[in-house]
C-alpha cells in the first residue's frame, strides 16, 4: 500500500460522486472503480469526464478486486450494514456514510465483523472535522471554558425535503439530528445519559404524513450533568443554519455561520450582512474534504479512525432514544434503553 490508497466506491450518487471528486484531488489515493446499481448514460458520462474506466453494477465487482485497499460506501442506508459486512470479509477498509443502519442490531452485526476482520471502520460524520467544531473541541479539551454547562447546537435546512425522501430516510432523528447528537458527544468527550424530544409538524403535513416531524427541540443530559438543547427544523427560509454555543464555568465560545463574504454593510436605514451558506455541499466542503484525508492518514499509519464505528452506534443510540421520547412524551434513559435494545436483539 505505501503511502497511496487504492480505493473503491459503491454507490454514485450526490455523495459518492463528491467523494470521486475529492479522492482524485489526493496523492494519498488512487480512486480505481465505482459502481452504481441504477446505471444511467449521464452517470457513466460523468464517470468518463473523471477519467473513470471501471464501472460496476454490482459493488461485489470492486470488493473481489484484490488491488483495492478499502471502499466508501455511499449506498442507500437500509444496505449500508451489509456492504460493510460483505467488505470486512474481504478484507477493505471501510468508509461509510451514516447512519450505520436503522437497526441496533444490525449495526452490532456490522460492527462485529469489521472488528472480526482487523479492518478499519470510519463513519461519515463529517461536521466533526468542520474547523469551526474542532476549534470549539479545542478550546474545550484545554479546558479554556472551564467546566462544561451548556452546549447549544441549532441545525436547520434551508429548504425541506421531498416525500419520497422523506419516507426512506429514517426520520428527522436518524436522518437530519444525527449529526447534531453525534457533535453533542464530540464536544463534550462523554456519553449521554437521558433524551428527552418535543417533535412538531409545522411546516409541511407531508411530514406528519410519512410519520415524521419536520420541527424538534431535543434536550441531552449527559453522565456529568452537562445540558445540550438541540434545535432542528426542515425549513430555514434565510439559509442553511449550523451554530454552535458551548457555555462553561470560565466562558463561552460561539461558532457562527459561514458567509460567502465578512462583509457587513451598515447605514441609516438598516445593518446588513450576507446570509447563510444554503447548501451543506457549500457549508461542509472543506470537512468532507478533511474527512477523507483522515481516512487515508488512520489506515497508512494505523491510527485509530477520526470517527469510529462505536461513534456511529452511539449516535444511533440516542436518535432511536430521541424518537422513543418523541412517542412516549417521556425522557428516555439511554442506559435502560441500550439493555432492552440488546435484549430485543438476543430475542431475535
Amino acid at each position: 500500500m505505501g503511502n497511496q490508497v487504492t480505493v473503491g466506491i459503491i454507490g454514485a450518487g450526490r455523495i459518492g460522486r463528491l467523494h470521486a471528486d475529492n479522492l482524485r484531488a489526493m496523492p494519498s489515493y488512487k480512486l480505481k472503480a465505482i459502481s452504481e446499481a441504477y446505471m444511467s448514460e449521464e452517470l457513466l458520462a460523468w464517470a468518463d469526464s473523471r477519467g473513470l474506466g471501471n464501472v460496476f453494477t454490482d459493488g461485489e465487482d470492486i470488493l473481489n478486486d484484490p488491488g483495492i485497499d478499502a471502499v466508501f460506501i455511499c449506498t442507500p442506508t437500509d444496505t449500508h450494514a451489509s456492504w460493510i459486512e460483505k467488505a470486512a470479509r474481504a478484507g477493505k477498509h471501510i468508509f461509510c456514510e451514516k447512519p450505520v443502519s436503522m437497526s441496533s442490531a444490525e449495526t452490532s452485526r456490522a460492527l462485529q465483523t469489521a472488528k472480526e476482520a482487523g479492518v478499519l471502520l470510519q463513519v461519515g460524520f463529517n461536521r466533526r472535522m468542520d474547523p469551526n467544531f474542532r476549534k470549539l473541541k479545542q478550546l474545550v479539551q484545554a479546558g479554556e471554558l472551564g467546566r462544561t454547562h451548556i452546549v447549544k447546537i441549532t441545525s436547520r435546512d434551508p429548504q425541506p425535503p421531498g416525500e419520497a425522501y422523506v419516507r426512506s430516510s429514517g426520520g428527522m432523528f436518524m436522518d437530519m439530528t444525527i449529526h447534531d447528537f453525534d457533535m453533542a458527544r464530540y464536544l463534550m468527550g462523554e456519553e449521554v445519559a437521558e433524551v428527552y424530544t418535543r417533535g412538531a409538524n409545522l411546516i409541511d403535513p407531508m411530514f406528519g404524513r410519512c410519520g415524521d416531524v419536520d420541527t424538534a427541540v431535543i434536550t441531552l443530559t449527559f453522565t456529568s450533568g452537562a445540558i445540550c438543547i438541540i434545535d432542528n427544523s426542515r425549513q430555514a427560509v434565510y439559509g442553511y443554519d449550523q451554530r454552535v454555543e458551548v457555555f462553561g464555568s470560565q466562558g463561552a465560545a460561539v461558532a457562527d455561520n459561514c458567509r460567502p463574504t465578512t462583509v457587513e454593510v451598515s447605514t441609516a436605514s438598516a445593518v446588513t450582512r450576507d446570509q447563510p451558506l444554503h447548501f451543506f455541499l457549500e457549508r461542509y466542503n472543506q470537512a468532507f474534504t478533511d474527512e477523507v484525508a483522515a481516512f487515508a492518514q488512520s489506515i497508512i499509519l494505523q491510527e485509530p479512525a477520526v470517527c469510529s464505528g462505536f461513534d456511529g452506534q452511539q449516535a444511533q443510540l440516542i436518535a432511536e432514544a430521541a424518537l422513543e421520547s418523541h412517542r412516549t412524551g417521556l425522557p428516555v434513559k439511554l442506559s435502560a434503553f441500550a439493555a432492552e435494545e440488546r435484549s430485543e436483539e438476543i430475542e431475535a
